[in-house]
């Protein structure tokens, strides 16, 4: 399809954000320092952080977490945060360990940035605002400090401790595809919203290796910047083992199989994730709807992007959602793709679509219809962001014989039938040209999960078996004597 100069232009992006009206001069920092029994450190750790300075930092706060010191920590602590409003302690009954520490601190913290910091003096913080370079220049989602990156200068540290974290480094690697040079670093800064997002279930030093792992799986933009590491002995105190490097492989082989990367929330979020990353199966969704997409393109509930990577670079494609963890992932993906632009968009909202209208020549709505309350509303907004004779693709849940326990977890209003959907395009306005069963091979298992067995989850197992089936799948699909799971209408604005 060809588009005209004056509409394919800079003036179609110019009203639309870009990654670039995004970026911040300066970020709200929260420290998170978990503690246990080091009286004889942490307040000098602490006042080093509090004379931190640098105009990168807005607003910065400490959140210091006491894991149950019995040294006098507490005492120590105590003081130090009733004379500094910035510094904000908490306490543990019983010693949990330091991802327990961090879980705490992490759900207290307010700034846009989360850096761990460890309470003895091992790390410098002076070395932190190079951390958050990336985050202004970069749009980064992470940055870890590392010891080994070329710098200026380094200290020669011990030669068997290096050895085994560049071996449990390489392990990572293989496993995340991330190519760290430290992975056992303890200066990880995160976006807070991402960080908030990510369920951690490690209560010890197995943190290190879980959180990069979930942010791989995150498809997080991560950095690496060097820093300097003056480390101490096992003798002055240093609490990490032998035993903690056998524990860290462990976790990596659990964190590499388990798809626990998002925390519960009312959009359905885990179960959607082990959908969208079921690579095989986007790509049949996608090859099934390509011969109707356009090059001016707005994807309504857009997710992790697992279709917008399909049709994208277009002359324009506006890829929008409601949640923001979604959204944050894809504006991060935005950078670098001038044509890519994300909008907060409810599909219930006229107002969002006001400046939208009749923009486009294609609208995607994949798997979202479902889950509205005001099905017509939606799709008149559609219609108004089209230009004549534009396309509406809508993919819902078929027949509301199936709806079931798997329907209600992913909160879905309706399963709905071909009449149903074509009435509901025909209120709005749309010619439905086009009526497509899809994905007949997965109704027994639907069926079985939701109806029978209640389950209110799908099975990885049983989603890595449609994956590799998937070639065959595509093949025998269309022979099957049933409806499909889903169906796929194609609208036209007339």
């Amino acid at each position: 399809m060809l588009v005209p100069d004056e509409i394919a232009g800079p003036s179609l992006l110019a009203d639309l954000p870009s990654q670039e009206h995004l970026r911040r001069t300066q970020i709200s920092l929260s420290i998170l320092i978990p503690v246990f029994n080091e009286r004889h450190l942490v307040a000098a750790s602490i006042a080093r952080v509090l004379s931190l300075k640098s105009n990168l930092i807005s607003r910065l706060e400490l959140i210091v977490v006491d894991d149950c010191s019995t040294d006098g920590s507490r005492e120590l602590l105590q003081q130090i945060a009733g004379a500094d409003p910035r510094v904000r302690l908490y306490r543990h009954a019983q010693n949990q360990g330091k991802g327990s520490a961090l879980r705490t601190a992490i759900s207290h913290a307010h700034g846009d940035v989360c850096i761990v910091h460890d309470a003895d003096m091992e790390y410098n913080p002076a070395d932190i605002p190079g951390l958050l370079v990336p985050f202004i220049e970069e749009g980064a989602d992470a940055v870890f400090g590392s010891r080994y990156l070329s710098a200026p200068y380094r200290r020669v540290l011990m030669h068997r401790h290096t050895r085994i974290n560049k071996l449990l480094t390489k392990i990572s690697n293989w496993f995340t595809d991330l190519d760290l040079s430290d992975l056992e670093t303890c200066y990880k800064a995160i976006k807070t919203p991402l960080l908030k997002s990510i369920p951690i279930r490690s209560n010890d030093f197995r943190f290190e290796v879980e959180i990069a792992f979930k942010l791989a799986k995150r498809r997080a933009r991560v950095f690496e910047v060097p820093i300097r590491y003056l480390p101490r002995t096992y003798e002055e105190g240093k609490k990490i083992r032998t035993k903690d490097g056998i524990l860290a492989i462990a976790s990596m082989l659990r964190h590499w199989i388990i798809d626990d990367i998002y925390q519960n929330d009312q959009y359905g979020a885990n179960m959607l994730v082990d959908l969208q990353y079921a690579r095989r199966f986007n790509n049949w969704m996608a090859d099934t709807i390509r011969p109707y997409v356009g090059d001016r393109v707005l994807e309504i509930g857009a997710g992790i992007g697992a279709l917008t990577n399909q049709f994208i670079p277009r002359d324009l494609y506006v890829a929008s959602d409601v949640n923001a963890d979604y959204l944050n992932y894809l504006n991060s993906y935005s950078i670098g793709k001038p044509y890519l632009r994300i909008l907060e968009l409810d599909a219930m909202n006229p107002e969002h679509f006001g400046r939208l209208k009749e923009r486009f020549d294609t609208v995607l709505m994949i798997n979202v219809l479902e889950h509205l309350s005001e099905a017509d509303l939606a799709m008149q907004n559609l219609h108004a962001a089209l230009e004549r004779q534009g396309r509406a693709i809508v993919l819902v849940p078929q027949d509301q014989g199936l709806y079931g326990s798997l329907d209600q977890a992913l909160d879905h209003k309706v399963r709905y039938s071909a009449e149903q959907l074509q009435n509901c395009m025909e209120r709005a306005g749309f010619k439905v040209e086009y009526m497509l069963d899809f994905n007949r091979v997965s109704r027994p298992a639907w069926y079985l999960n939701g109806k029978v067995l209640r389950r209110r989850h799908l099975s990885p197992v049983q989603i890595k078996i449609l994956e590799l089936m998937m070639p065959a799948v595509r093949r025998i699909d269309r022979l099957l004597p049933w409806n499909g799971t889903s169906l796929i209408a194609i609208g036209r604005k007339e």
